[in-house]
């Protein structure tokens, strides 16, 4: 069972930073789950929100499809933190490990499928991409088809399989609350796997380990150790 840092070490250092990737991988994670927009100039980053907030300007906040990338990447997130690009994300990874990368950016499937397709060819590292929109992933299906793919729910599904086989995704990442045995059972026969957001419970984990779930997402890979 994959136990996965979300958007890194998020309780140690600033989230979808390099910094919190690092230490996300140094606590033990098998894998790092981030989000991802494109700048203007169709450079794929790693943020979660679709706007910038940029602390000189006090409560402003400035779309990141509306910068490019050399701006973009010099902004100060406070305490020398910066915006990384998901190339260098990747390059900053070890060898072995896996990537999750989250869609949120509109219309940015062809920027990923560049980056993601590049990843998958080289083989240093493994790397999966999922969204709540079903539709980009059965896009990515068509851009980047040796690239897994998974969708993503925040309620029960009526039909998990349908889901999936819609979308061509292998992956299925439920909230952890809406798991049980059935979807986990659903899931698995279909052949595909479950990956459970986001677990800050140990009493949790030890609960969707026990019914056979895939992977574990977590602000704190400290919480599941040993799972």
């Amino acid at each position: 069972m994959e136990h996965i840092g979300h958007r890194g070490a998020k309780r140690e250092f600033p989230e979808n930073t390099l910094a919190a990737f690092a230490r996300a991988f140094e606590r033990g994670a098998d894998a790092i789950e981030l989000d991802v927009h494109a700048t203007r100039d169709g450079v794929v980053v790693v943020h979660h929100d679709p706007d910038l907030r940029h602390p000189p300007m006090g409560t402003a906040t400035r779309a990141i499809a509306g910068l490019d990338w050399d701006t973009l990447r010099r902004v100060d997130l406070g305490g020398g933190a910066r915006v990384p690009s998901l190339v260098e994300v990747f390059e900053a990874v070890p060898a072995g490990k896996t990537v999750y990368v989250e869609l949120k950016g509109r219309n940015i499937e062809p920027a990923v499928a560049s980056v993601v397709t590049a990843v998958v060819t080289s083989a240093r590292v493994t790397c999966a991409v999922h969204s709540f929109d079903h539709d980009a992933i059965a896009r990515m299906r068509t851009l980047a088809p040796v690239v897994p793919r998974g969708i993503l729910f925040d309620r029960t599904p009526d039909d998990v399989a349908a889901a999936m086989r819609a979308a061509g995704a292998r992956d299925v990442w439920p909230k952890w609350s809406l798991i049980d045995d059935a979807i986990v059972q659903q899931v698995h026969q279909a052949g595909g796997r479950v990956i459970a957001w986001t677990v800050n419970s140990r009493a949790e984990g030890q609960r969707l380990a026990a019914i056979g779930v895939d992977g574990l997402c977590t602000d704190d890979v400290r919480l599941i150790a040993g799972l």
